[in-house]
C-alpha cells in the first residue's frame, strides 16, 4: 500500500512524479550523516500523489454512473468495475431492433418476435446483472432503473413465447382451441380484444414508471432525461395501439381504430428509435470516460445545475 505523505495536494496537478535520481528524489539530496532528506525544491512532495487520493469531479461521476455523486461506506467503487455500461448494452441491443421492427424498416415486423432471445439474454440478463452491480456500489437510482427494465424485457420476451400461453389463454372457443391440439400459445388469442386491452394497461403502467424516472433524471443529465422523455412518448403510443386493436378486433368494421393502431405502432417505434440514439450517445460517452480517452463527448450534466435538497440546506445554514 502506498504511503500517504503529509502535504497539500494540488487538485489541478494530474501527473504522478517519479523522476528519481542518484541524489535523491527529484531535486533533493540524501544526508549521509542523519539519513534525512533535505528538500531543495520546496514543492517536490506536494506534487506527489497516492493512487487513493485521486478523486473524480461530480460531473464525471454523474456521467459514469448516471446518478448524482453520493457518499457510501467503504471503497466499493474502487473494488468493483462500473456496471452501468453493461446494463446499457443490454438495453440498447434489445430496444434498437425492436424500434426498427415497429417502424417496419426493410420489411421487419412481428412486434420483435424474432428478437425474443435477445430480450431474455441481453435485455433481461445484462440489465439485471447491471442492477445488482449498481446496488452493490450504492447507486440507488440506476439500480432501480436497470432492475425495472431488466424485468420488463423478461416479461415482454415471455409474452412472446408460446409456452407461457400469455395470449393463448384468451381463446375460449372450443373449435378454435382444438386446432392447437392442447398445445399452448394459440395465435388466435392475439386477436382477442381482452388480450390487447389487458396488455395495453401493462404498457400504461410502464409509461407511468418511466414518467417518474424522467422527473428523477433531471438530477442527472440532459441525455438521460431525453431517454425517459421519449420512452414515455413511445410506450404511450404503443399502449394506444393496443387499445385501438382491442376496438378493431371487437368490431371488424371499425376500420378507423385499425388505422389508428397502425399509426400508433409506427409512431411508437419512431420515439423508441430516438431513445436508442440517445442511449448509444450516452453509452459512448461512458466508455470514453472510463478509458480516459483523449476525446470526450458531453451529456449535458444537470447534477450541479439542479441542486439537491441537501445542497440547498447547506447553503441556507451557511
Amino acid at each position: 500500500m502506498a504511503t500517504a505523505y503529509p502535504q497539500n495536494v494540488h487538485a489541478d496537478d494530474t501527473r504522478l512524479d517519479k523522476d528519481f535520481s542518484s541524489h535523491g528524489v527529484h531535486g533533493t539530496t540524501m544526508n549521509g550523516n542523519t539519513g534525512g532528506i533535505e528538500n531543495d525544491s520546496g514543492d517536490t512532495l506536494t506534487r506527489m500523489r497516492t493512487a487513493g487520493s485521486v478523486n473524480i469531479s461530480s460531473e464525471l461521476f454523474e456521467k459514469l454512473y448516471l446518478s448524482p455523486e453520493n457518499r457510501i461506506k467503504g471503497d466499493l467503487r474502487k473494488t468493483f468495475g462500473n456496471p452501468t455500461p453493461i446494463a446499457l448494452v443490454g438495453f440498447l441491443l434489445s430496444l434498437t431492433p425492436l424500434a426498427c421492427d415497429l417502424m417496419g424498416w426493410r420489411g421487419a415486423g412481428g412486434n420483435g418476435a424474432a428478437s425474443t432471445g435477445v430480450f431474455f439474454f441481453f435485455g433481461g440478463v445484462l440489465m439485471i446483472l447491471g442492477a445488482i452491480g449498481e446496488w452493490i456500489i450504492g447507486n440507488t437510482f440506476p439500480f432501480v432503473v436497470f432492475g425495472t427494465f431488466g424485468a420488463f424485457w423478461l416479461a415482454f420476451g415471455a409474452t412472446l413465447v408460446p409456452s407461457f400461453n400469455a395470449y393463448g389463454v384468451y381463446v375460449t372457443d372450443p373449435e378454435v382451441a382444438a386446432t392447437m391440439m392442447g398445445n399452448p400459445g394459440n395465435p388466435a388469442g392475439l386477436q382477442v380484444p381482452a388480450f390487447n386491452a389487458s396488455f395495453a394497461f401493462f404498457l400504461v403502467m410502464m409509461g407511468l414508471v418511466c414518467f417518474i424516472f424522467m422527473i428523477c433524471s433531471l438530477r442527472t443529465n440532459i441525455t438521460f432525461f431525453v431517454i425517459f422523455l421519449t420512452l414515455v412518448c413511445g410506450i404511450g403510443c404503443l399502449a394506444g395501439a393496443y387499445f385501438n386493436l382491442a376496438l378493431a378486433y371487437e368490431n371488424s368494421t371499425n376500420l378507423a381504430a385499425a388505422t389508428r393502431a397502425s399509426r400508433c405502432v409506427v409512431a411508437g417505434g419512431a420515439f423508441l428509435f430516438v431513445t436508442s440514439l440517445a442511449g448509444w450517445w450516452i453509452f459512448l460517452a461512458i466508455m470514453l470516460a472510463s478509458l480516459d480517452f483523449p476525446v470526450q463527448i458531453p451529456v449535458g450534466d444537470l447534477s450541479t445545475t439542479i441542486k439537491g435538497a441537501s445542497d440547498k440546506k447547506k447553503v441556507s445554514e451557511a
